[in-house]
This record gives C-alpha cells, structure tokens and sequence, in this order.
C-alpha cells in the first residue's frame, strides 16, 4: 500500500502564491536594532545641522514669519526675549526641515520587510502625509495668518496702538503652522482606518452631521485666536479634507 502523508507543507504551486518580501535578508534582533539605531543617529544629526543653518540665518526666517503681520511693531518685553525666540523658531524649523528625511528613513528602514502589496499602500501613505503636512502649513501662512492678524489689527484699532511682544507672536504663528500642518493628516488617517477595514466610506459619509459638530470645535480648539473669521476658515478646511478622503475611499471602494 502506498499511503501519501497528508500535511501542510508548500508545495512549488502554492508557493507562488505566497506574498513575500522582496530582498527579504534575514536579520537577527540585534542587527535590526542596531540599523534602528544608525538611522535614528542619522536622523538626529541632520536635526542638529537643520536648526544650526536656521539659527545662522535666523533674521531671513525672522522677517519671513513677520511677513503676515503688516503694521505691527514688535517689542522685547525682556532681557533675552529676543534670543530664545530665535532659538525656539530655530528648533521649530529644524524639526520641519527634518521630518521629510526622518520619513526617507523610516522608509528604507521598512523596506525591505514590505510585501509587494504593502508597499503599495504604506509607502504612498507616509509619502502623502508629509507633503499634507507642508501643504497645511502654506495654507496656515497664506490663508489663516492674513486673515487672523487682519481682524485682530483692524477691531480696536482706533483705540489702542498694536505693539505686540515678539516672543507671544511667534508663538501665535508657529503654533498656527504646526496645527493646521496637523490638521491636513485627516484624509491619512481615513485611509488608514478605510483600508484596515475599521470604518468604510458609507459609513464615514452617514457621520456627518457630527463632523460639522466636531470640525467646528477643532476649528475653534487648533486655531490660536479667538476670532470668528480663523475658526470659521480652518473648520471649513476640516471638512473638506474629510470629505475628500471620503472620496478617495470611494475611489478605492473601501
């Protein structure tokens, strides 16, 4: 009798079919560890080197960021105001200027362990987030900045002169920038949760009516002013950014 064992070992038909990573090189836990460890280096040092070529040419940034606020004299209101501004705006632009190398190296780091359908999916999604987050803070600096300063110069403006201390300012327009770079991460987090199956486009879209309530109290929370016109900007940007990841789900079929 010629029996056959009948077992689940990979046969050269079935194995075609298995998703494997290409350029697959087994590493032990240390290597990975020890990689992590260069690239993490890697992406310090360009940190280091991002925030010391911002702080040399602290007063081109200086008088960028001061574009927005037309008309306005601003004071040091302390001795050393003026330093550590320039160090944080520096700081804040060498986190900036990093972040899209830090994403290159997250990147080449998970690379190799992606299967070809992954790589489809996360490397367009970190790619994409990073150029949102640039896109948001062009609006923040184009859009949301004019028309904030804009209202908090004119109401009042025949009553009190606006002398504006220089560190409250910056902090007020890098804290605008960071925000609304942050709120352009809606449509990567919808993808996120519409391909890992967690909520689809339909049912996104029957939301609705509690997205207006929550863009509206974001609009109000991730702007730095009090004033209605900001509010009313960034919420409406909000829904536009969850409506079209809406559509890009659609497009999907997720």
């Amino acid at each position: 009798m010629n029996l056959k064992p009948q077992n689940n070992l990979l046969t050269n038909e079935n194995i075609d079919h298995v998703d494997i990573p290409e350029n697959d090189i087994p590493m032990s836990i240390t290597e990975h560890l020890e990689e992590l460890r260069q690239r993490t280096l890697f992406v310090f040092l360009f940190f280091l080197f991002a925030t010391t070529i911002s702080f040399t040419q602290i007063k081109i940034i200086v008088a960028i960021l001061q574009a927005p606020a037309v008309g306005i004299k601003f004071l040091q209101l302390a001795p050393g105001e003026y330093f550590f501004s320039s160090i944080k705006v520096a700081i804040y632009c060498g986190i900036v200027a990093t972040t899209p190398f830090a994403v290159y190296q997250v990147i080449l780091y998970i690379l190799p362990g992606l299967t070809g359908k992954e790589r489809k999916i996360i490397l367009p999604l970190l790619i994409s987030s990073v150029l949102l987050f640039i896109t948001g803070g062009i609006f923040a600096y184009f859009v949301l900045a004019p028309a904030a300063l804009t209202f908090l110069i004119s109401y009042g403006s025949d009553i009190v002169e606006p002398l504006w201390s220089f560190e409250q300012y910056f902090d007020f327009i890098l804290l605008l920038l960071l925000s609304t770079g942050l709120a352009f991460e809606i449509p990567i987090i919808q993808l996120l949760l519409g391909v890992s199956g967690t909520f689809s486009s339909s049912q996104m879209i029957r939301a609705w009516r509690y997205i207006i309530i929550i863009a509206t109290i974001a609009g109000a929370i991730l702007t730095p002013s009090t004033d209605p016109v900001t509010q009313l900007i960034m919420s409406s940007a909000v829904l536009l950014l969850y409506f079209g990841g809406i559509v890009i789900l659609l497009v999907l079929k997720k």
